[in-house]
């Protein structure tokens, strides 16, 4: 296992997905977590048992591996902050829209890798993408590979491509969860208790997905198996195509690339 120090710079929902799982399949030798958010930090300390600080640079000084997990709009007070307490640690970014060289420039060319997680990490089906900087070394990267891998499934990629993968990638659990609410709210309306009817429609996209997987199928090959010839599958399938369900999911993805390349400007 990785067993390096890890810190984590930045308290929300994101951040504490990845202490988590990190905590809790002990892949760190130890992790230290910062922030301004004194509910946030008590929350984790108590939860974790790991060590916090409200000093950002007391967090880089005790990890080899440091997270930044802000705001885009808030990443160069951080950057600024910690550069001069910087030495050996890799800087891992996880700001979306934030390119590798404007935080490699802020840091005087120190070692950084960009990630794009996703919050399903908290189960261990984390969908990721992750880009490595001008310095980073081969160490860096299979670090970093180790990390997200172990939570799910991780592909290193050019970094031009991390505003898609955070689109669907990060933003895709709401845009799946959307789904399931509304398939949740057809079963309701069809007489299934709601709490039955969010498990079906639940189970049923976390079946899929691993189908498609496991078997290594095409989503147009399962479409084909489930979808027999007059059958109930192949009307629904009809109403999605003429109200055009398809176009509007990559409508909503291509906006969300859209505002992830407005936060790096």
């Amino acid at each position: 296992m990785l067993q390096k120090s890890i810190g984590f710079i930045g308290t929300g929902r994101m951040a504490t997905a990845l202490i988590s799982y990190i905590y809790n399949q002990k892949i760190a030798k130890s992790i230290i977590a910062s922030g301004r958010n004194n509910k946030n930090l008590t929350n984790i300390k108590k939860q974790f048992k790991i060590k916090t600080t409200k000093d950002n640079k007391e967090a880089v000084k005790n990890s080899d591996i440091v997270f930044i997990c802000v705001k885009p709009q808030e990443i160069d007070i951080v950057l600024n902050e910690i550069k001069n307490t910087i030495k050996n640690q890799l800087i891992v970014s996880i700001a979306a829209g934030i390119k590798l060289r404007h935080i490699e420039n802020v840091l005087k060319n120190k070692r950084v890798i960009r990630v794009m997680p996703n919050i399903n990490c908290l189960v261990g089906e984390m969908a990721a993408g992750f880009s490595a900087g001008k310095y980073a070394t081969k160490e860096d990267i299979s670090a970093v590979s180790e990390i997200l891998n172990s939570s799910g499934k991780a592909f290193m990629l050019q970094e031009d491509l991390l505003d898609i993968v955070g689109a669907i990638g990060g933003s895709g659990p709401a845009f799946f969860a959307y789904l399931i609410k509304a398939f949740e709210e057809a079963g309701v309306k069809n007489g299934l208790p709601k709490e039955i009817a969010f498990k079906l429609a639940a189970q049923t996209a976390l079946g899929t997905g691993k189908l498609l997987m496991d078997k290594n199928l095409l989503p147009e090959e399962l479409i084909t198996m489930v979808a027999s010839k007059k059958g109930i599958t192949v009307e629904g399938l009809k109403v999605l195509k003429r109200h055009e369900a398809k176009n509007i999911i990559i409508k909503a993805v291509n906006i969300a690339v859209k505002r992830s390349k407005e936060l790096g400007k």
